[in-house]
Order: C-alpha cells, then sequence, then structure tokens
C-alpha cells in the first residue's frame, strides 16, 4: 500500500514540477522585432519621344535612382517624426514605370513611339505594373462617326497628327524598408 501512494506523490511531484517549467517558458522574454520604416519613393523624369533602347534605359534608371533619393527622404522625415534614427535599408523593391506622353493643346494624350526600357516586373507583394498601359506598341483605329439617317458621306482622308510634337515622361517607384532605432 505504501508504494502505490509513493508513486502517486511522485507523479503528482513531477506534473506539479512539468507545469511550473511550462510556465516559466512562457514567461521567458522574447526578441523583439527590428523596428523598421517603410516607404514609396517615386520619380518623374523627362524621356524623348522615339528614344532608343541605351536612351531609355538611362533615363529608367536615372528616374529609379530619384526614385530611391525621394524615398530615403521621406524615410529621415518619418524617422525624425517618431524620434528614431534612420538606419542602413534593409530591402529595396523595384516598383516599374511607364511612360506618358501629351501633345500639344489640341492633341491631348500622344503615343508613345521609342523603345521601352526595362520596367522589371511585379514583385511577390502584388504590385502592379503600369507599362502596358502607356507603352503599347499598337496604332489606334480611326472610326468614322455615324450619322443620322444612316447617310453616308464620302471619306476624306484622314491625317495623323506627327508625335514628335509634345513631351514625354517616364514614371517609377521604389518600396523601400530601413532600420530605425
Amino acid at each position: 500500500m505504501k508504494i502505490p501512494i509513493a508513486m502517486t506523490a511522485a507523479a503528482v511531484g513531477a506534473l506539479v514540477a512539468a507545469s511550473m517549467l511550462g510556465v516559466a517558458s512562457a514567461e521567458a522574454p522574447t526578441a523583439t522585432p527590428a523596428r523598421t520604416i517603410t516607404v514609396e519613393g517615386v520619380a518623374i523624369v523627362p524621356i524623348a519621344q522615339g528614344a532608343d533602347a541605351a536612351t531609355a534605359t538611362a533615363a529608367y534608371r536615372q528616374g529609379m535612382t530619384a526614385a530611391v533619393a525621394d524615398g530615403q527622404s521621406k524615410a529621415e522625415f518619418l524617422a525624425g517624426k517618431v524620434g528614431a534614427t534612420l538606419g542602413a535599408a534593409q530591402s529595396v523593391v523595384e516598383r516599374g514605370g511607364y511612360i506618358s506622353c501629351t501633345g500639344l493643346e489640341e492633341q491631348g494624350y500622344v503615343e508613345y513611339q521609342g523603345a521601352q526600357p526595362d520596367f522589371g516586373s511585379p514583385g511577390e507583394s502584388g504590385s502592379v505594373t503600369m507599362r502596358g498601359v502607356y507603352g503599347a506598341a499598337s496604332k489606334p483605329q480611326l472610326v468614322p462617326p455615324s450619322r443620322p439617317g444612316g447617310k453616308r458621306r464620302k471619306h476624306r482622308k484622314t491625317t495623323a497628327v506627327k508625335a514628335g510634337a509634345g513631351t514625354c515622361t517616364l514614371s517609377t517607384g521604389v518600396n523601400q524598408t530601413y532600420a530605425i532605432s
């Protein structure tokens, strides 16, 4: 009879000790996650209508350089506002870009005729690159307006507006995450 009581007391003691260890491990200090600031730097730079591939790539890299500087400036501002010091960049993500052209006052939007720079591809974060929106190589189709009563007019020769008369800009963005302390 003394043996079962001793074994039961030992088992209860072991369970109490195990539960104390479990509580102690749950109360142990955990590592504090690194403090960071994430920003998106953006830039708009001019690009020549009809630029060749080397010129388009140079404009895109100029835009990315300016976007990184813009992002760093934003991160320094935010760090100062929360009383922190900006540390080293932890990550940099290319967000792509697009080219937009406008003509003279009466022309409005003009299609970009040059080579496309390598805008990269969207990252895993679900970013969307707007490259296909403005840089398409297809020509717009001219559709004559329909006339009331079904009467057709004689076709007049349609002349295209020269695209070189406007200005083009390349827009780009770069996401950046900086450590703060």
